[in-house]
């Protein structure tokens, strides 16, 4: 397994003591230098590092001074919004991942028309249970174009993240539409799931696609009622969206980042 970039694994770091109020928000991070010396890396991997974190809108952009942390800085990055096992590894949940059954099909007009595909182009659909620390979360219905399809297939059945699985294999997601809104439970999510067919699911509709607008997947995520809730925040520089888990205590639910 490729190695993850230091720069990355610096980022990380360095957002994990953003969101824990290590500095407080207005506060200054330590200088290119100080994190150089304090991580043993050159500055251009610091800058690297940097650099992630101005794309998350958690730190000031200007170069030559330190970096400020901004007010209100969202709690979750790109790759963790996109990947349902960095979420979960985010919050200190153990994520798993279940393949319940997948095959090649023709494509629906709904399918057609979001992965811009020709009618007789085939495609991977694949229904998987997502969970959290042993617990059923999501049920996750996605279908892939046949050049991703091809490389999905080969999957385990247990494996926890489809999205690492396919950036080792050299496909990146670079932009994702959600919508989201209420579905009703089929007998299928109820009976996967552990609710009652009729109840209301968080339902969260996705298409991803690739840095030149390719579409990579359709996906239909549907959420255990009081499992998760999205926030949007909004202000003129940017409109952050963020995934919390809820955690019921005491007869009432909690949020958990």
């Amino acid at each position: 397994m490729t190695q993850e970039p230091r720069y990355r694994r610096i980022a990380e770091e360095l957002r994990h003591a953003i969101t824990e109020h290590a500095y407080g928000p207005g506060g200054k991070l330590p200088s290119e230098g100080a994190l150089a010396e304090q991580y043993e890396v050159s500055r251009g991997t610091i800058r690297q590092a940097l650099m992630l974190l101005r794309q998350d809108g958690l730190v000031t952009s200007r170069r030559g001074t330190r970096r400020v942390v901004l007010d209100d800085a969202p709690v979750q990055d790109f790759a963790q919004m996109q990947s349902f096992a960095r979420w979960a590894r985010s919050i200190g949940e153990s994520p798993e991942g279940r393949v319940i059954r997948q095959g090649w099909h023709l494509p629906d007009a709904d399918e057609q028309r979001h992965l811009r595909g020709e009618p007789d182009a085939r495609v991977l659909r694949v229904l998987r249970l997502r969970l959290l620390s042993g617990q059923p979360a999501m049920l996750e219905r996605t279908t892939y174009p046949e050049a991703v399809g091809t490389i999905v297939e080969n999957l385990a059945t247990d494996t926890v993240s489809v999205t690492e699985f396919l950036e080792r294999a050299g496909v990146f997601v670079a932009d994702a539409e959600h919508t989201i809104d209420l579905a009703r439970a089929d007998r299928e999510d109820a009976a996967l799931l552990g609710c009652a067919a009729g109840d209301p699911l968080l339902r969260e509709r996705r298409r991803s696609t690739d840095p030149a607008g390719v579409p990579l997947e359709w996906s239909e995520d549907r959420y255990v009622p009081g499992s998760v809730a999205f926030v949007v925040h909004n202000s003129l520089a940017s409109t952050p969206m963020t995934r919390h888990h809820m955690v019921p205590q005491g007869g009432s639910v909690l949020w958990s980042r």
